[in-house]
């Protein structure tokens, strides 16, 4: 089997034993989020699993699997690290068609279909997909209706994402924008308050009313919120630094936001 990354990074093509070539953009692995993937209904066109696997959660995956009509194959394990595209992918690796962003205006409609006031998270170039992953899973805990993200120098889903996320990219909407700041224009244009996070913000996230229609802003992981993007928040603010540290990772700065948003809105 060959396997080639195309100039954009994230694309593949694959070439099994019968010469037949594949075109696939992603995959995940793992089998809590291969379960999660099927259990979602969304797209698989195929599951591959490591001979003699077939024991524990991995039975499960078959069945619902069988259950859905997913072509199932089994490899050996040689064949599998060449696939897997990290190495604790459990024996299980579904093959899955290019993610499916959505637009900002699904992210209000389904704000809207639930009957609560938006809760949007809008990340300011997350580079890490790491971060991105859990980001993306603290956010479907805590009743976010959807995530935009920018289309350049930021990470995007991938199977990293997704595995780190626990599987929550399938439940979660994720919008995919140009541009941040016109994005969130777009937003405040539907009644929603723009919440920036900031060290010289003037109040702690504990001081601020986080209730109503809001956007949250998370920012970059070394640099913050561009400029252009503070200036166009409504409000600003910080968490508490008690040690020498100045700063927070951006899953866990996100995490605390956003539970309190939960704990304002008496939704968590």
């Amino acid at each position: 089997m060959k396997k080639n990354n195309n100039k954009n990074g994230n694309f593949q093509k694959v070439k099994y034993e019968n010469n037949e070539e594949k075109d696939y953009e992603d995959q995940v692995e793992g089998r809590n989020s291969v379960l999660e993937l099927l259990e979602s209904g969304k797209d698989i066109n195929k599951i591959f699993i490591t001979k003699g696997e077939k024991h524990g959660s991995i039975n499960k995956i078959i069945a619902i699997a069988k259950d859905r009509g997913i072509i199932i194959v089994e490899k050996d394990k040689s064949k599998m690290n060449e696939i897997a595209q990290n190495q604790n992918y459990q024996g299980v690796i579904a093959i899955v068609p290019p993610y499916e962003y959505c637009e900002i205006e699904d992210i209000l409609a389904e704000a809207k279909n639930k009957k609560e006031d938006a809760f949007v998270l809008i990340l300011d170039g997350i580079e890490d997909p790491h971060n991105l992953g859990s980001i993306i899973r603290t956010a479907e805990t805590a009743g976010v209706h959807g995530i935009i993200i920018p289309k350049r120098r930021a990470a995007s889903v991938n199977s990293t994402v997704n595995k780190v996320s626990a599987g929550a990219v399938q439940y979660m909407k994720i919008a995919r924008v140009t541009n941040i700041s016109d994005a969130i224009q777009k937003l405040k244009d539907a009644g929603l308050w723009i919440c920036g996070t900031h060290i010289n913000a003037e109040k702690y996230y504990y001081e601020q009313d986080l209730t109503g229609p809001l956007g949250i802003v998370i920012g970059n992981e070394g640099n913050g919120m561009t400029d252009k993007v503070t200036k166009n928040c409504d409000f600003l603010v910080k968490i508490p630094m008690k040690g020498k540290i100045t700063s927070l990772n951006a899953s866990v700065s996100a995490g605390i936001i956003l539970y309190e948003v939960g704990k304002q809105r008496n939704s968590i």
